[in-house]
């Protein structure tokens, strides 16, 4: 069955966006790889909801190349057309994560996302953030002038709510070095608001890009790139813990458990990861110990297909079992939607 498409103008105008944006960014990969030497192509892989019968998404994905470590730049809608008695109309999003080989070349994570609900007005989630295992200083500043370029009037709001959204209390630190973040944004001027989002992409996904190519010709050593392995789990760990998009999108279905996970990285050191068990409260360092166990039992442990599908299950098991603990993920003044939206 082919992929539905959820009937409102405004779904259809998100979707247009963020399809757009998609492409633009991976054109732009793609280029910087085959000018590095690296001619990659993301692969193209397509999930449907229900059979396609409430949406689905595609996402272009890439690893384990001269450039890549991994890659996933998603598109999804998933709509309830057909069903009145659901609360959530739409959800149309761009999300993306990119991991790059070199230690010396930052990771990124960007989502745009248009939420309508079945009443009531829709709105837009804005979210950037620049995630280096070795912090460049004049990258970071690259980035924020980028965002505050964009978003003048929203920038300082955003990036102090990004930086409460990406704090990780059981260690003390960030995930990243500058984060943006607009939750349910929304005013009385929807085209400026969609403007808003594409201007925000725009300069984070082309910014990323240039950031990116200019870290490539930088000779690493092994030590960056144990730093490397240890931020990396360090991503792990706040997105299978922390992080309220990933828990609310598998807790609603299991049927793009790989593409919810494609943010995590190849590798990551599973005994630093149990170290950290004895820093979390109950219940949460019962989901940490159960997500090593479930992590290949390798120095460094493959964060597999295989394992992704473990870890969905590890997640969505802990919160199914402890729904009061999802309270303790990340949030900043608005707390983003969650599965009972889409009931």
């Amino acid at each position: 069955m082919s992929r539905t498409r959820a009937a409102s103008a405004s779904a259809a105008s998100a979707l247009l966006l963020v399809e757009t944006l998609q492409r633009r960014f991976v054109d732009k990969l793609e280029t910087l790889a085959r000018d590095s030497q690296d001619p990659t192509n993301f692969r193209e892989v397509e999930w449907l909801r229900d059979q396609g019968l409430h949406g689905g998404g595609t996402r272009l994905e890439v690893g384990d190349t001269a450039l890549f470590d991994r890659g996933s730049v998603n598109v999804s809608q998933v709509h309830y057309d057909d069903d009145p008695a659901r609360k959530l109309g739409s959800a149309t999003a761009l999300s993306t994560i990119i991991h790059p080989r070199n230690p010396l070349a930052p990771s990124v994570h960007i989502h745009i996302s248009w939420t309508e609900m079945r009443k009531g007005p829709g709105h837009w989630r804005l979210m950037a953030d620049l995630n280096p295992a070795i912090e460049d200083l004049e990258a970071t500043e690259a980035f924020e002038k980028a965002l505050e370029a964009a978003s003048p009037e929203q920038y300082e709001y955003a990036s102090e709510q990004g930086d409460r959204y990406f704090y990780i209390p059981a260690l003390e630190r960030h995930r990243g070095v500058t984060h943006y973040y607009l939750e349910g944004y929304a005013t009385d001027d929807p085209q400026a608001d969609e403007s808003l989002a594409r201007c925000v992409a725009e300069a984070a996904l082309d910014t990323y890009v240039e950031l990116l190519g200019r870290a490539l010709g930088r000779p690493s050593d092994e030590e960056q790139r144990a730093v490397q392995l240890a931020y990396h789990t360090l991503y792990l760990f706040q997105v299978l813990t922390l992080d309220r998009g990933t828990s609310s999108g598998l807790l609603v279905h299991d049927q793009n458990d790989v593409g919810i996970l494609g943010s995590l990285p190849s590798h990551v050191d599973r005994e630093l990861l149990a170290s950290w068990i004895e820093r979390l409260e109950e219940p949460q360092n019962e989901l940490l110990h159960d997500i090593v166990a479930a992590l290949p039992e390798e120095t460094p442990a493959p964060v597999t297909g295989e394992a992704k599908i473990k870890l969905a299950n590890v997640v969505r098991q802990h919160f199914r079992a402890h729904p009061d603990a999802l309270l303790q993920q990340a949030s900043g003044d608005m707390l983003p939607p969650t599965v009972d939206n889409h009931r």
